[in-house]
């Protein structure tokens, strides 16, 4: 089945064909198309998901996958959120991500948080009946980065139980364990029970 996943982002993308593609998945970017992320204006992750794959189905054709997923900080009341990828402005790189989510948590000693993700699967734009499955991963915030693989906030999100970053992990265990790859499964356990 071919697929169009609603993302520009190079690092989602190549996380998804890692997950996908063993099941059949042919996954096509928004690059492939030459086509530009939706614009996220709703204040939840569902909404938001729900809006990137009625674009990308809208415009391609193709049944649609989105997700939308953050960092969320209880002691930054939920920060960043549905805000993660323009933190620090609507252009922001992830090192201007990182520094300021750094600021914030400076006087903090509950360095608790968790990565959320909804990804959502449509047939087509009109589609009543999406998908929707989600995802936690669960880990604290360093007071420096480590770490070279990943991207976003990985460098700066401690998995306990392996003593790493999220981006110290091979991609194969960052997989298994992500919120991303939880919401993925999730996702395919439905999309099978409907083969």
């Amino acid at each position: 089945m071919q697929v169009i996943f609603a993302s520009g982002n190079a690092g989602k993308v190549a996380e998804m064909q890692q997950l996908l593609t063993p099941a059949g998945i042919e996954l096509h970017s928004l690059k492939d198309f030459g086509l530009d992320n939706a614009e996220e204006t709703a204040a939840t992750f569902v909404e938001n998901a729900l809006i990137k794959c009625r674009a990308a189905t809208t415009t391609t054709a193709l049944p649609a996958i989105a997700d939308d997923s953050g960092l969320v900080v209880p002691a930054l009341n939920g920060e960043p959120g549905v805000y993660s990828a323009r933190y620090a402005s609507e252009h922001a790189q992830d090192a201007d991500n990182n520094n300021k989510l750094l600021a914030q948590m400076a006087q903090c000693d509950d360095r608790r948080a968790f990565f959320f993700c909804c990804m959502t699967f449509m047939r087509s734009a009109a589609d009543p009946t999406p998908i929707i499955a989600f995802g936690r991963w669960h880990g604290e915030i360093l007071r420096q980065p480590k770490g070279e693989m990943g991207f976003g906030y990985d460098p700066l999100f401690y998995v306990p139980e392996h003593n790493a970053t999220a981006a110290e992990l091979p991609p194969n265990i960052k997989n298994q364990l992500s919120h991303r790859g939880i919401a993925c499964r999730a996702l395919l356990s439905h999309l099978q029970e409907l083969a």
